[in-house]
């Protein structure tokens, strides 16, 4: 039966301007970083994806090198849009990105335009895409000079590959030059993707900042530090979890007593609000205005009905916050 998306799917979710520009993120985007490579369940991904559709999330987010094996991710995103998205194409926001190695010899990572533009290329023919909606540079290169993958971005917009460009692991430092570049050439420059999460809080020391007095929006990935901020790491380490995986970036001495104690005391303020732990984790992220949208990961189409439930409840008051911040100081 071909797949019909869901009559009612703009009816819940929130959408949140992007900085200053015109568009519109769900509160909660689908990150296909995990769990959608060639290593896994194809069908598994692809109600993952029809169920994250019907329910409003029209951004669906991935790089180059996502899978396992490396482009992967593309190449199925690619046959779940044939097979059944493709008549909303116009309804998706669609995002890839390059930086990361991605094939042999010396143009296939980093910043160079030769490596960026013919990166995105392969992304598009990998996914049957003539254009995606944002085009990021991964991760700044300390040996191509920033205007040169900022003028790379320019181009693929001016090529009508991209309608609008982000960066993602820039410092406020490089956020600021490449903020100024793009300004200068009228290039849509509307989203910053960093890590950012309760045991992660990097941004908070500048970044936020230099996003919001460049009216730019950000995208946070890592929203739950890799599962460690749910339940699933309170009585050890599952079999099928990602810190028990040979690949991934959680390895098992990621999860220690110390944060697992934090986990455990925060939980019991998820409940005196009727949430999980991994909904609170997602809700403290979207009280600031600055974080548009929360990329997350999924596994099933439980955990993601799951954390869909956060927006329902993304208000705090004075004394949780003041809770959560003595917990994870402490």
């Amino acid at each position: 039966m071909a797949y019909q998306a869901a009559a009612d799917r703009y009816d819940t979710m929130k959408y949140r301007r992007c900085g200053k520009s015109g568009l519109l993120l769900p509160a909660i985007s689908l990150g296909l970083w995990h769990n959608f490579g060639h290593v896994d369940e194809y069908e598994n991904g692809r109600k993952m994806v029809q169920y994250a559709f019907d329910r409003g999330i029209t951004h669906f987010d991935l790089a180059n090198n996502y899978g396992p094996p490396p482009g992967s991710a593309e190449e199925n995103f690619g046959k779940m849009l044939k097979q059944d998205l493709m008549p909303y194409r116009d309804e998706m926001i669609i995002s890839t990105k390059a930086g990361y190695h991605m094939w042999e010899g010396p143009y296939g990572e980093w910043g160079s335009r030769k490596y960026i533009l013919s990166s995105l290329d392969q992304s598009l023919k990998r996914m049957g895409l003539e254009y995606v909606d944002i085009f990021y540079h991964h991760r700044p290169d300390p040996n191509t000079p920033i205007e040169e993958s900022a003028l790379a971005l320019d181009h693929a917009v001016k090529q009508g590959k991209a309608l609008y460009v982000g960066v993602s692991n820039y410092q406020p430092e490089q956020t600021a030059e490449i903020a100024k570049i793009f300004k200068e050439l009228r290039t849509p420059f509307i989203i910053h993707q960093p890590r950012y999460s309760m045991f992660d809080r990097w941004v908070e020391d500048g970044l936020l900042d230099t996003l919001e007095s460049n009216g730019i929006g950000s995208i946070v990935f890592s929203p739950l530090a890799q599962g460690l901020l749910t339940n699933k790491y309170l009585k050890g380490i599952p079999k099928d979890s990602r810190a028990a995986k040979d690949w991934g970036f959680l390895k098992s001495d990621h999860v220690t007593e110390e944060k697992i104690n934090k986990v455990l005391v925060l939980e019991k303020i998820a409940k005196s609000r009727g949430q999980e732990i991994s909904q609170l984790a997602i809700a403290w992220l979207l009280r600031n205005d600055v974080v548009t949208s929360v990329l997350i990961g999924a596994s099933s189409v439980e955990q993601l009905k799951q954390n869909l439930v956060s927006i329902d409840n993304i208000e705090f008051t004075s004394q949780e916050l003041e809770e959560i911040e003595q917990i994870l100081k402490a």
